[in-house]
């Protein structure tokens, strides 16, 4: 039998690569997919500056960061102990919970800071 018109080119269909801009759009894919599922390879390999809001200062003494961690450990169990007392009785043995894993690490910051030799 006789075909009327020719056979396709023969192609990849699920190539990424059939045109110039399917090839960046490939490529910004893969940078989206790593940015999202290999975060640890995007930090380690990053240039900027890591954003000093939530860094601890360098310049800080082991004594002074000590001090700051055992603040803010107390302040949060407070706060735990203060919204457990607005729970109902499930809900409020799990706040209270937290609240003393919370002290318990505001005492091992404390122990800390008591075997720092202080500066200066």
């Amino acid at each position: 039998m006789f075909k009327v018109t020719p056979n396709p080119p023969e192609t990849d269909p699920a190539s990424p690569y059939e045109s110039p801009n399917s090839k960046k759009f490939h490529e910004a894919a893969e940078r989206a997919l790593d940015h999202y599922l290999s975060p640890t390879a995007r930090i380690m390999g990053s240039t900027r500056e890591p954003e000093p809001m939530y860094l601890a200062n360098p310049k800080y003494d082991t004594e002074s960061l000590l001090a700051n961690a055992s603040e803010t450990l107390g302040s949060a169990t407070t706060m735990l102990n203060n919204f457990a007392a607005l729970l109902d009785t499930s809900h409020r043995k799990t706040a209270l919970g937290i609240a003393q894993v919370v002290m318990l690490g505001e005492l091992a910051v404390n122990q800390a800071l008591d075997k720092v030799v202080p500066a200066g």
